[in-house]
């Protein structure tokens, strides 16, 4: 008996019925070209994506309005590099996704924005509406799983709404905290042809308000009298002042104030190595003897041992974008509330007369700095072999030149090199941020080169994390996008491992955490990049540079000492 259907039942089958509807009116415009109509007002100049029969007719007004298609292999890696380019460019991302399946596989990349406070747009295809609830390929609840992890979820209700919507999403991105967005458009919404008349196409600059507050004025005094006065000052600066564009302003905070200054996450960099203000290794002793201590744009979450390291004799002063994170996990004397780099320059400006001598406290901070780093020297000069992980961490150190972006995709490995590898300019440090996420490096280094082919991009893999993406390299060699990656390849899941060794002993350190031998350097050549396979100490130096000049994707593999742990790994909060 044959059946009459009203969906298509392939994509195929769909993407054909679309083709034939399409009009020639140029007093009409389809939900797809409204839609790259309100990317193109945004200033998005690309979008990452993988293909599905929901969401073509958004590729057909992106080829119009000149907006570029990078195709990747997974919707995962799709999300994080929306959220990479985000991070590199200050102007949100944009993921395209297909329904169901599609829009599952990115949730991932959604929920890492999410904490990482990356404003992108999530733009996932859905059923028609006309078979809502009828069980429509690829039909899931996408606003319910979505609402938890974005600042924004909805759906599109009809053609006419695509591109006021599409705004309304960025606007969101930006409330508080910047963060990620999420828009379901249905099938015959996204395909349907509407009377260009009757659609709101918000103009570029005027739908979306400044978000520079500069904070209470009262409060801003405040501190600027409270600093003026303190003897042992501390600032540090986190994520949030890179993505506020805040550098500036924070530099001539600290000079103005002379006050040494600790980063972290996104805001490494903001100092160059080497600057009187910048100080690495000695945070945990500056804070224990600091009178006064001021958190900018970081929250006090695992990172900051929940605000306990904080001793309960100094000052705490906290500046979040988000007033919910300021005061949360720990009281603090002083909270002001706005965007960092306008708190920190209005302070600036709010000093007036001399600051108090900060000599012997920074004579005191760079004596305990030096007493670390020559602590920890002779392992990151090591020639033993297996390699010491900090020995491959002193070598990309040294690699990196001020144009190099570091992106860090990893457990023990990256916590390995954020002890060591230092950025020596602002936004030249890509991690993946408070979820800690594994798989983000191959995303971040296409968002990063995509967005910024002049500059280098040096990237350090775990091999575990590697595994999670790493196929989204033929991406980086089909769109020519050379970059120097490095893999400390220890074939386990090193991080993990050590907290099942603390737990349950040696005789069960092995179970589920232990990976194949596997040689990336030729899954490299095997794609078309770059590969080499590095086992002695002496050759790290070498294959770096050789990679920078072979002008392909590349991965060096480097036979890392899998005994070896990061004071960080040993000192996590999960294993206490």
């Amino acid at each position: 008996m044959s059946q009459t259907t009203t969906e298509p039942s392939t994509e195929a089958d769909a993407t054909a019925a679309i083709l034939r509807q399409r009009s020639e009116d140029p007093d009409r415009i389809s939900g797809g070209h409204l839609v790259a109509k309100a990317l193109k007002a945004e200033g998005v100049d690309v979008i990452f994506t993988l293909c599905g029969g929901h969401i073509i007719d958004i590729y057909d007004g992106c080829v119009d309005e000149g907006i570029a298609v990078v195709d990747v292999r997974h919707e995962q890696v799709a999300a994080h590099a929306a959220d990479g380019y985000a991070r590199i460019t200050g102007k949100p991302g944009v993921a395209v996704v297909t329904a169901g399946p599609g829009t599952t596989d990115a949730v991932t990349g959604v929920a890492n924005a999410f904490r990482a406070e990356s404003p992108m747009l999530l733009i996932g295809g859905q059923g028609a509406l006309s078979q809502h609830k009828m069980g429509s390929l690829q039909d899931l609840p996408h606003v319910d799983m979505m609402t938890p992890i974005t600042k924004f979820a909805a759906t599109v209700p009809h053609t006419t709404r695509s591109a006021d919507m599409v705004s309304m999403a960025f606007r969101e991105c930006y409330h508080g905290a910047p963060g990620p967005s999420f828009l379901e458009i249905p099938r015959d919404v996204l395909d349907a042809e509407v009377d260009l008349a009757d659609c709101t196409i918000p103009e570029p600059g005027r739908y979306r308000a400044s978000t520079k507050s500069a904070g209470d004025p009262a409060s801003v005094q405040r501190l600027a009298d409270l600093l003026q006065r303190a003897s042992k000052p501390v600032v540090l600066l986190g994520s949030q002042v890179w993505t506020g564009r805040g550098t500036d302003a924070a530099i001539d905070f600290a000079r103005t104030l002379d006050i040494p200054v600790f980063m972290n996450g996104s805001a490494r960099g903001s100092l160059p190595p080497g600057d009187p203000h910048h100080f690495h290794l000695s945070r945990r002793y500056a804070f224990n003897q600091a009178d006064v201590i001021v958190i900018v744009g970081t929250p006090f979450d695992f990172r900051m041992g929940y605000g306990r390291r904080l001793p309960s004799a100094a000052t705490v002063v906290q500046i979040d974008m988000d007033y919910r994170t300021v005061g949360k996990n720990r009281d603090i004397d002083l909270g002001i509330v706005g965007d960092p780099g306008a708190v920190l320059a209005a302070v600036t400006r709010a000093v007036t007369g001399p600051v108090s001598s900060r000599r012997a406290w920074f004579e005191e901070l760079r004596a305990e700095e030096e007493s670390a780093y020559q602590k920890r020297l002779p392992k990151q000069l090591s020639d033993a072999s297996p390699i010491h992980p900090l020995r491959l961490a002193h070598e990309i150190n040294e690699f990196l030149t001020p144009d190099s972006v570091f992106v860090g995709d990893g457990g023990d490995i990256v916590t390995f090199s954020g002890g060591v590898v230092q950025p020596k300019t602002p936004g030249h440090w890509m991690d993946p941020g408070p979820l800690g996420t594994l798989g983000v490096g191959i995303p971040f280094v296409l968002a990063a080169k995509y967005a910024r082919p002049e500059k280098e991009v040096v990237a350090l893999f775990g091999d575990g994390a590697f595994s999670l993406t790493g196929w989204d390299f033929e991406t980086l060699v089909r769109f020519n996008l050379p970059f120097v990656g490095v893999v400390g390849n220890n074939s386990s899941m090193n991080q993990i491992r050590y907290g099942q060794l603390r737990k349950y002993g040696e005789a069960r350190q092995r179970v589920g955490n232990t990976l194949g031998d596997v040689h990336y350097d030729k899954f490299a050549q095997m794609l078309g990049g770059y590969g080499e396979e590095v086992r002695d100490p002496a050759d790290i130096g070498p294959a770096l540079r050789r990679a920078r000049e072979s002008g392909l994707p590349s991965l060096i593999n480097v036979w890392v000492d899998p005994d070896a742990y990061a004071p960080g790994t040993m000192n996590q909060t999960m294993y206490k």
